[in-house]
């Protein structure tokens, strides 16, 4: 499977914003400086985020962005296909598309390596993965 910048960038808004989650809305400005994203390519993942329902967002020197649910609500399946729409192979989403669909053995394949990693994706929620992140900034911390 191939992911877009689309999508690994929007993980990342995401996580971050689930790491100050519950503390007031979080600038674009910020979020660019920290995850290294251009801002105008930015401002444009925080309306996609926003018309997906992930995000809220508030304009004025006090606005920001900011989590519309909880991390643990949002899961990685969602995220994707809200960003990059499906992750199967066309065959496997339009069978009609192919004159071979009836035969073709590797379709089965392609079909089982989608549902599990649905699966998987629909099971890794934006809370594990900030937990993730704080267990491995905890074990490169080293002491003298």
């Amino acid at each position: 499977m191939k992911l877009s910048v689309r999508v690994d960038y929007g993980v990342r808004v995401l996580v971050d914003l689930a790491q100050r989650y519950g503390q007031g809305a979080v600038h674009s400005s910020d979020i660019a400086a920290r995850q290294g994203i251009p801002e105008p390519y930015l401002d444009q993942l925080l309306m996609a985020l926003r018309k997906s329902g992930f995000i809220n967002s508030k304009r004025g020197p006090q606005g920001g962005h900011s989590l519309s649910k909880t991390p643990a609500e949002i899961n990685l399946g969602e995220v994707i296909a809200a960003l990059e729409g499906s992750t199967a192979p066309g065959c496997v989403q339009e069978p009609g598309g192919c004159e071979r669909s009836t035969i073709c053995v590797q379709r089965d394949v392609w079909r089982a390596v989608e549902e599990a990693t649905q699966k998987l994706l629909q099971a890794t929620t934006i809370s594990e993965l900030v937990q993730q992140q704080e267990r491995r900034r905890e074990g490169a911390m080293y002491y003298i």
